[in-house]
């Protein structure tokens, strides 16, 4: 070793007598290979298949960690890029078919589009898996925290970029009918996510370890034990968390409208005083139910997003029917409802409150606080309308809504989200921190399919789970119905009907953990992920520098 201003040079003799001298399974391990190429495409594509698979309508939840384990052994090892490209390949193979319900009535390019950009979160993801593959052959037992926080960061960025963001395919959605939906309590979506991508981490930790000790029979196969014990361990700790099956508060009865549309499609709203009329005929079927004691008194009716469409508030004619069914049950109607202003030009899609006898309560008045970009409002229209003439059923930009919708709705407060917005943590935690004792999701599934609605009552139970409240979903064509606050759902409804569901629930107070840290949870695994990736490039800098030769810096006593 040669030593010039504390600077340190390796001879190649004396690095050779370092790996000379090193550990049989040292060198054992710099010699090993990533995965032949044509068998990490396979894998990564089989990866995104296997998490399709795990999300409604399919509902396999326990092949989401069989997906993060195969696109973590594809890029293992590889440069950057490579990962980048297999990563990419997993998402392709996962969010093309998971968002096909976006191609039903606008054409193939706006989900093509949709579906790559998603695609391209991914491929950062396999880019970041392949950085860090020095720490995982350094510290092969923090492959599974490793790949958990990486996931985690990967979801954080997708869930807010661009326009706010597009959390469809979290890992967590796919666990509704989990153990680890449980963890929700807990941490939120985030910790169960982390939860599915460490389970892949013992899985594919267990399947390296496997085929190294069948490639060496000098090793021993108890890692490949440990950590296939490790994979049943991880969704058996949700067992262990403790949840409310009922809010232990007040009962209240609750009925969803369900008044379904003519026909499915983008010109549902070509059809909405026929969608209108269904809901109010719908609400009058339950009053004469009610009066004839089929059906007990509701104290609250819940409609759907647009199940008004027309302005009850600047149209006489939609607020005397709206008002109508009001006095015909005798009870409050949330009704969702596409209200004109503030500005020239801009509409508001709102949850509002209808009361008998009195009609709308102003200052109970929820507006969507996310509006879906490029269906509910478009930027850059001139550049979106070369890519579907579809934008221009868009005529007037949604504007969002500044508050969060904590309703009072007599006997119970009510927190108002609306459609795609229960996929956002912080809108629906809001409205629990705001006070509300019951969950309600107003969503119109008349431009998508079953899939989509079933995709989204997945995030609703996850969301009852999460703060500890009962919820409902209530769609113009379903799927409707109610969830207790340990994720069960009750009284789904059938696709393209049209229902009435009453059901008598409990409300909640008080916050479960996850209510309380918020974000947190996610920020720290974040930073771990952001970590993790600094050691690695730190590391893959040391040993480069061995291996080359090159100068590395160290004490001047030689250590």
């Amino acid at each position: 070793m040669v030593r010039a201003g504390g600077v340190a040079r390796i001879r190649p003799g004396t690095l050779r007598r370092v790996i000379v001298d090193m550990p049989a399974t040292a060198v054992e391990m710099m010699r090993e290979r990533p995965l032949p190429l044509p068998v990490a495409v396979v894998a990564a594509v089989g990866g995104g298949v296997a998490l399709l698979l795990a999300f409604p309508p399919y509902g396999v939840w326990p092949l989401a960690a069989v997906g993060v384990a195969l696109l973590a052994g594809a890029a293992h090892r590889r440069r950057p890029r490579a990962g980048a490209g297999l990563g990419f390949l997993t998402g392709v193979a996962l969010f093309a078919p998971l968002l096909g319900w976006t191609n039903l009535h606008t054409g193939y390019l706006p989900w093509a589009l949709l579906s790559l950009l998603q695609a391209g979160y991914l491929a950062l993801l396999g880019a970041a898996t392949a950085w860090v593959s020095p720490l995982v052959d350094r510290l092969r037992w923090g492959w599974p925290v490793l790949t958990g926080v990486l996931w985690v960061a990967q979801e954080a960025l997708r869930d807010r970029t661009p326009f706010g963001g597009f959390p469809w395919g979290r890992l967590a959605f796919s666990q509704d009918g989990s153990p680890l939906l449980r963890l929700a309590a807990l941490g939120g979506a985030p910790l169960v996510t982390f939860a599915v991508a460490v389970a892949g981490g013992f899985l594919v930790a267990a399947g390296w370890a496997g085929w190294a000790a069948y490639r060496h029979p000098g090793r021993r196969w108890t890692p490949v034990a440990g950590a296939m014990a490790a994979v049943l361990a991880v969704p058996a700790v949700g067992l262990l968390v403790p949840i409310r099956a009922e809010g232990g508060g007040e009962a209240v009865t609750v009925a969803i409208v369900q008044g379904n549309v003519p026909r499915l499609g983008l010109d549902f709203n070509a059809q909405r005083q026929a969608v209108l009329n269904n809901h109010v005929a719908a609400t009058v079927e339950l009053a004469d139910q009610v009066a004839s004691g089929a059906r007990p008194r509701p104290d609250l009716v819940v409609w759907p997003e647009n199940s008004s469409d027309i302005d009850p508030l600047r149209d006489a004619s939609a607020g005397g029917r709206i008002q109508s069914a009001a006095d015909a049950v005798g009870v409050p109607i949330l009704v969702g409802a596409v209200l004109r202003g503030p500005g020239e030009g801009q509409v508001r899609n709102a949850g509002l409150l209808w009361w008998p006898g009195t009609g709308p309560d102003l200052d109970q008045l929820y507006t969507k606080r996310h509006p879906v970009p490029f269906a509910e409002y478009v930027p850059f229209r001139d550049v979106a309308r070369l890519v579907s003439k579809q934008v221009d059923r868009v005529r007037a930009d949604f504007v969002p809504g500044s508050t969060p919708g904590v309703l009072a709705a007599g006997p119970a407060v009510l927190g108002d989200v609306i459609c795609f917005e229960v996929a956002y943590d912080e809108v629906v935690r809001d409205t629990v921190t705001g006070g509300a004792q019951l969950l309600v999701v107003q969503t119109n599934n008349a431009t998508f399919d079953v899939a989509e609605a079933r995709q989204q009552l997945a995030m609703v139970r996850l969301r009852a789970v999460e703060h500890g409240r009962p919820a409902l979903m209530a769609s113009t064509v379903g799927v409707s119905g109610f969830v207790s606050p340990d994720g069960r759902v009750s009284d789904a409804t059938e696709f393209n009907t049209r229902a009435i569901v009453v059901r008598q629930l409990h409300l909640a107070d008080g916050h479960t953990l996850a209510t309380r840290v918020g974000l947190w949870p996610e920020v720290a695994l974040t930073f771990l992920a952001v970590a993790a990736l600094a050691a690695a490039g730190v590391r893959r800098r040391t040993r480069g520098a061995l291996t080359a030769g090159t100068p590395v810096r160290g004490r001047q006593d030689g250590a």
